[in-house]
């Protein structure tokens, strides 16, 4: 998880000792559990550790707000009932991300921010990038239904994500695109597209390509039922015979290949 690896990360700069743990188990969607040092320890949303009786103080709250507010994700620390710590954990927006939302805008594709992530903090980066629709505080299995609702609604969707929680919606979703730089191997191998960097500006281009691909398929479908239809009458009238006629139907196909060939290495602006 994301998350997880920045932690880690993290861990490792300031050289601190990690030590062994036992019984580890995660709830997707929710947090992560283990014993460490003989002592049971939960990382997680702040309602997976109340969930596991662990209390959260006053303070505590005031923090979660203070970080929320400035737009962090929060992973709360829970030790044998009581809430011993809190980490902020700050998104970086990318340059590209508001000019992509812009781009799929402007081709009259709706954007919506599905995320586990407190309300709050979904709203602050929705509004940095542009995004009006959020769905905020979402459990794995909770994506999925919006995903299926949409879908029940006619719309096509298609669901962008990197995370072991994603995984279900990439699935479900008309089209699945995994971030392949950072994504899970389980995100990856649930989605439809894998993209080998994590360069935003690739979505735009990426639907565009789609839509030059229907068209082409299309254009060559539809030139190859031409050249057969009048292939035929040709030789109904005798004027085409199997030598020629088989000329003719390999020529189409070279032509419909041709088409195709078209969409190699294009640049779509």
């Amino acid at each position: 998880h994301p998350l997880g690896k920045a932690i880690l990360a993290e861990a490792k700069e300031k050289n601190l000792v990690l030590p062994d743990i036992e019984d580890f188990r995660m709830e997707a969607g929710k947090g992560i559990t283990a014993l460490v040092n003989a002592r049971r320890v939960f990382c997680g949303q702040e309602r997976y550790l109340e969930e596991n009786g662990c209390r959260l103080s006053p303070q505590v709250q005031e923090t979660l707000d203070t970080l929320r507010g400035q737009g962090k994700a929060v992973v709360l620390v829970g030790i044998e009932g009581v809430c011993a710590g809190v980490i902020g954990l700050s998104d970086t927006l990318r340059p590209a991300s508001r000019d992509m939302v812009a781009k799929l805008g402007e081709m009259n594709i709706q954007t919506v921010l599905l995320t586990g992530d407190n309300r709050r903090t979904a709203d602050y980066f929705a509004q940095q990038v542009g995004i009006n629709a959020v769905r905020a505080e979402l459990l794995p299995e909770e994506k999925v239904q919006v995903i299926e609702q949409l879908r029940q609604e006619g719309k096509s969707v298609c669901m962008i994500g990197d995370g072991v929680n994603d995984a279900p919606a990439l699935k479900i979703a008309s089209v699945g695109v995994a971030m392949g730089a950072m994504g899970s191997d389980i995100a990856v191998e649930a989605a439809d597209i894998a993209l080998m960097s994590d360069d935003l500006s690739k979505i735009p281009y990426l639907k565009r390509l789609s839509n030059e691909t229907v068209k082409t398929i299309k254009l060559g479908i539809s030139l190859s039922l031409v050249i057969n239809f009048v292939a035929i009458y040709l030789s109904l009238k005798g004027w085409l015979t199997p030598t020629t006629g088989a000329l003719v139907h390999n020529a189409g196909s070279v032509l419909v290949v041709a088409i195709a060939a078209r969409l190699y290495d294009r640049k779509l602006v």
